[in-house]
């Protein structure tokens, strides 16, 4: 996985899209919808057979062809297993294509509401499908994917922001402080878990799921990575600590009607939203160099947005040093 890239879309332009899809003998009748994506370019349109699709323009510099494919075979994997999962869909024998330099792939357009985190219905749905997931893909490993782990997440991201220029100079010093005694308590609840990594969608946040007159549907296994289970639902848990354990609870009894879960791994949860924290400073400096990131991010730059990630930081560390989330007597 690339580390950084200057590269941008300026060169994607609609004309190219609508060849790009036009050379699988596939034909827009509709407008271009662009879809909520900065790290790929993702449009939704219909074609002239009435089917809806969404194409997904994939950031040049940062997959390898093998790490796009091993994602898109794992996902055709779990929809053969009647997992609803956006999987890519496969025209003359491939599923991932190239066009004048951009690589992109075809989905069918799932339809959806937005998944609601609060309703106790939706969760203990979506919990018996991540079990079901999570049942399969222990089965084998990712051979090419990248791995949820404090060095992947932690480390680099903190070597590369520390590079990067884009910490104020007044703010490096209380930022990078404050960083790394949260990384290093990562790191120590991390080392005395030892967590059993599997595959996983790897950014199972509440966008990433649509709600169906069927249920929930799983989209963007962009981030399919390897790493704990935890990793694929603790996103999910919001709001005060009662709040946490009624949500962590029903997700958790829906996961075990198909796959154990270690009670160990919710030690895990408050590492990971550090290392996704950190790890989302480092995603927008690496990206900085992308038109479309100080366009949509303009408060990066800012000392007043540094400050606040020092605060966050400095609350994250509070958290880690108290008990965690723990169920009892079944957890």
């Amino acid at each position: 996985m690339s580390q950084g890239s200057g590269f941008h879309y300026q060169s994607l332009t609609p004309d190219l899209i609508l060849d790009a899809i036009e050379s699988l003998g596939i034909y827009p009748e509709t407008g271009l919808l662009p879809l909520n994506s900065y790290e790929n370019r993702v449009y939704q349109f219909r074609c002239d057979r009435s089917i809806r699709y969404v194409v997904k323009f994939y950031r040049p510099e940062r997959w390898s062809n093998v790490q796009i494919q091993e994602e898109h075979d794992f996902s055709q994997a779990l929809f053969d297993e009647e997992i609803p999962v956006a999987t890519p869909v496969i025209i003359n024998g491939h599923s991932l294509h190239e066009y004048k330099g951009f690589r992109f792939a075809l989905f069918p357009s799932l339809g959806g509401r937005s998944f609601e985190v609060d309703n106790l219905e939706h969760l203990e749905a979506t919990g018996r499908f991540i079990g079901r997931i999570h049942q399969f893909s222990q089965q084998k490993k990712f051979t090419h994917r990248d791995l949820v782990n404090p060095q992947v997440l932690g480390d680099e991201s903190l070597l590369w922001l520390k590079g990067s220029g884009h910490v104020p100079p007044s703010l490096a010093l209380p930022y990078f402080t404050i960083v790394e005694q949260v990384l290093d308590k990562s790191k120590e609840i991390w080392s005395k878990q030892n967590p059993k990594h599997i595959r996983l969608h790897g950014d199972l946040h509440p966008g990433n799921i649509l709600w169906t007159p069927d249920g929930p549907g799983f989209v963007d296994l962009d981030d399919a990575r390897t790493g704990p289970a935890i990793q694929d639902l603790w996103m999910m848990i919001t709001g005060d600590r009662p709040q946490k354990l009624l949500q962590l609870e029903i997700l958790l009894e829906a996961y075990e009607e198909f796959c154990d879960f270690d009670a160990k791994e919710l030690q895990l949860i408050e590492p990971l939203r550090a290392m996704r924290m950190l790890h989302y400073n480092a995603w927008l400096s690496r990206r900085w160099d992308d038109p479309a990131f100080p366009m949509n991010f303009p408060w990066y730059g800012e000392e007043k947005y540094w400050e606040g990630q020092i605060l966050s930081f400095k609350e994250q560390l509070a958290v880690l040093n108290e008990p965690p989330l723990t169920l009892t007597p079944s957890y």
